[in-house]
């Protein structure tokens, strides 16, 4: 699907199955013009968003295979279990029950290959 332009996305509008263009509010769901402004700049703040938290994601991924290297390197394991329990509960903290399914999937990313 295309976005209008400004929203973060590429691309021209899409015809709709009629073969009109479509608009700002098909494309957002909204049903008055300014709604749809107001949801267009926040998907773009979203995307903006997104972006840095893939990147500081892909930096924690780095800075922990420097922890396992020197880990391993020391002849220690891998992987901490203790550490990762404190990391699980400090998101749990954070953000409720939805915290510790992301703290795992960030976990299982920063683990690389076991």
């Amino acid at each position: 699907m295309s976005f209008p332009s400004g929203s973060g996305r590429s691309g021209a509008s899409a015809p709709t199955t009629t073969g009109a263009p479509m608009t700002a509010t098909d494309v957002t769901g909204a049903r008055t013009s300014e709604a749809a402004g107001v949801i267009t700049g926040a998907r773009d703040r979203i995307d903006a968003l997104d972006d840095r938290i893939i990147g500081l994601i892909q930096e924690r991924i780095a800075v922990s295979a420097v922890i396992q290297e020197a880990r391993i390197t020391s002849g220690g394991r891998r992987v901490n279990l203790s550490r990762e329990m404190e990391i699980l509960d400090h998101y749990r903290q954070a953000l409720g029950r939805p915290g510790t399914s992301l703290a795992l999937t960030l976990l299982e990313l920063c683990r690389g290959r076991i």
